[in-house]
Formats: structure tokens, C-alpha cells, sequence
């Protein structure tokens, strides 16, 4: 066997090195990566762009030699910036885009150097082929509690205690980077790709223990922009329901807090509002506008729970989770730090 194919490992054995480094281009690690791992790319895009157009109008011999010079200039830059206060013992695994000549020739010098270094095999076209097959059979072996409750219940802040209290939670809309409804869009945090999603809740799945339950929030098919893994969501609509009961003002209360960025740009929020129309008519989108011109905030809450937010959540929970018709109840009267700290020390042991 060749010294470059003993060294190949797979994804399986991601976790056994100490860093991951993706060497594809910024534009390529954007996309999607293995989510430990860290971007020294060997080309930039433009030095990409660069070689592939002299490949392709030139010659691959013409190709070639630049792309070596800017290979070789580029994987020194990272030596010297990056690995250099490394010791003997660190053992990097390196990929690129199929497990070829990028990754490799970073693979080659690290070794040269003495490092235990070693290259992905497939590279990240194996890579996202395993994780797409691992999301198609991961969630058969979890037993998911599912986290249910109307709009304001404090679903996510419940879960966030569960993870604090030594609970196993897969909390996707953190992954997606949205809450999961028409204004659910987190300030300044713009959604993941599909791909990179698909990879962190992989990456999150492989590390919990099948032997546990796993709390997650009830979800619908999407969120945001992105698609939740069909199996996974599968699996989910099966779990066992728990259902978060709050009165109506303390939610309404906690959605004001919550957002609060959303209240501050009224003209965008009317126009979000406005994409209503169709479901709810013109008379009550008028009645929306005004409340917000007015900023009768509690008004305009309360008005959006009883009109658009609770029927659509009811009616969806009800058809999608099979076991919420007989959900355990935890009635909460308020949603503070303290009070969210004891519910999911009581639900952490149910």
C-alpha cells in the first residue's frame, strides 16, 4: 500500500485528531465544512478562480505550475502563522474537495515536518455522502421528548435549562439560527446554508447517547429557510409530548422582550405583516398596521396570538405529533430564569 493511501482515514474517525483543517477555498468552507474544522485554505477564491481559468483557456501545464507556486507560498504562510507552536505530538487530519491534490500536498509537507498528519478519504465529497446517510439512519436510535407549547411558552429558554441542568437537547433552531416563525430571524445572525445545517445537526446527533433521551422543540418542516432532516423530523413526530402551559399575558410579556429588535423597525414589521393578507384579509392586516403606528405593542401581541399564531401551532401539533393529545402538562405562570431552572429539573427527571 502507498504511503498516501495508508494515511487516508474516514469519517468515522474524525474525532481521534487533534484539529481538522479544511484547505478548500473561504468561499467553499462557507458553504459547508466538517463543523470542527478550521479553514487554511491553499488557494483563496480569487487564486482558485486564477488557476482554474488558466486549466481550462491555457493549458494544465501552464495551470499547474502556478498553482504550485501559490500552493507551496500559501502552505508555508500557514506553517509559519498557524501550526508552528504545534509540538511533535499534534496530529491534524486534512481535506479538501475530493481527497486529492490539495489536501494532499498540505498532508505531505506537515508529515515532512514530522507531524502524524493525514488526509480524508473521499474528502468533503465522502464526507457530505456520509453525513446525508448518517441523518437517514441516526435518528432511529433516539427516543425524543418533544417540547411543545403555544407561541411565547418559552420553549427554547426551557431547553436551554434542560442542557444547563446535565439534559441531552437538540436545540435546532439554535443550528438554524432562527426561532421558527414568519419573525423569527435572528439580528445579525444570517441562517446557515442547508448543507452546513444538515452537518451541525449531524454533528450534534453523533455526539448524544442513544441511551438517554434526547429534548428537542416540536418543529414543523421547516425553519426559516432551511429543511429539517425528513428522518429526523420523522422520529420526532413520534417522541413523547411534554406541553408548556403559560397565561396569555405573561406571554405576551416574554414575546415583547423577546423582540424587542422586531418592535424596534416597524416598517419592516408591517411588511412582514402584510404577507398575511391572503390568510387573514385586508380588514385584519389594517387593524395590525394601525396597532403598530400606534405602538400598542401589547395590543398588537396579543392580537397576532388569538388571530394567526395559536390556531396555526394548535392545528399543527395536533396533526403532526402523534402522542400531543395525551402530552404531560407543566403549567407555568411566569418565565423567569428561576422558575424555567425548576421546570426543567422536574421534567429532566420524568
Amino acid at each position: 500500500m502507498d504511503s498516501k493511501r495508508s494515511n487516508a482515514v474516514t469519517v468515522a474517525q474524525l474525532d481521534a485528531f487533534d484539529e481538522v483543517i479544511d484547505v478548500r477555498s473561504p468561499a467553499e468552507f462557507a458553504l459547508d465544512h466538517v463543523p470542527q474544522a478550521v479553514n487554511c485554505p491553499v488557494l483563496d477564491d480569487a487564486e482558485r478562480a486564477r488557476v482554474g481559468t488558466l486549466y481550462k483557456q491555457v493549458s494544465p501545464f501552464d495551470a499547474k505550475k502556478i498553482g504550485a507556486a501559490l500552493v507551496s507560498k500559501n502552505i508555508a504562510r500557514h506553517i509559519e502563522e498557524r501550526f508552528r507552536g504545534h509540538d511533535r505530538g499534534w496530529r491534524p487530519l486534512v481535506y479538501c474537495w475530493r481527497g486529492g491534490q490539495r489536501s494532499g500536498a498540505m498532508a505531505h509537507v506537515l508529515r515532512e515536518v514530522g507531524w502524524d498528519a493525514a488526509t480524508l478519504q473521499g474528502g468533503y465529497r465522502g464526507y457530505r455522502r456520509e453525513v446525508l446517510a448518517q441523518l437517514e439512519e441516526l435518528p432511529a436510535r433516539f427516543r425524543f421528548r418533544v417540547v411543545c407549547g403555544a407561541t411565547g411558552s418559552g420553549k427554547s429558554r426551557l431547553l436551554a435549562a434542560l442542557a444547563q441542568g446535565g439534559a441531552q437537547v437538540l436545540d435546532l433552531e439554535r443550528l438554524a439560527c432562527h426561532r421558527g416563525s414568519l419573525l423569527g430571524g435572528l439580528p445579525g445572525e444570517p441562517q446557515p446554508s442547508q448543507k452546513m445545517f444538515d452537518s451541525l445537526v449531524w454533528s450534534a446527533l453523533k455526539r448524544r447517547d442513544p441511551a438517554r433521551p434526547v429534548f428537542v422543540e416540536a418543529e414543523s418542516k421547516k425553519i426559516g429557510q432551511l429543511q429539517v432532516p425528513a428522518k429526523l423530523l420523522e422520529r420526532m413526530r413520534e417522541g413523547e409530548c411534554l406541553r408548556l402551559e403559560v397565561p396569555a399575558p405573561e406571554r405576551v410579556r416574554f414575546l415583547i422582550d423577546e423582540y424587542r429588535h422586531v418592535l424596534g423597525e416597524p416598517a419592516a414589521l408591517q411588511e412582514r405583516l402584510r404577507c398575511l393578507t391572503g390568510r387573514h384579509g385586508r380588514a385584519v392586516i389594517e387593524r395590525w398596521l394601525a396597532q403598530t403606528d400606534a405602538g400598542a405593542w401589547d395590543e398588537l401581541v396579543a392580537d397576532l396570538l388569538v388571530t394567526h399564531y395559536d390556531p396555526s401551532y394548535l392545528r399543527a401539533a395536533a396533526q403532526n405529533y402523534l402522542h400531543y393529545g395525551e402530552a404531560l402538562r407543566l403549567p407555568l405562570d411566569h418565565l423567569d430564569v428561576a422558575t424555567l431552572e425548576r421546570a426543567a429539573a422536574a421534567w429532566a427527571t420524568v
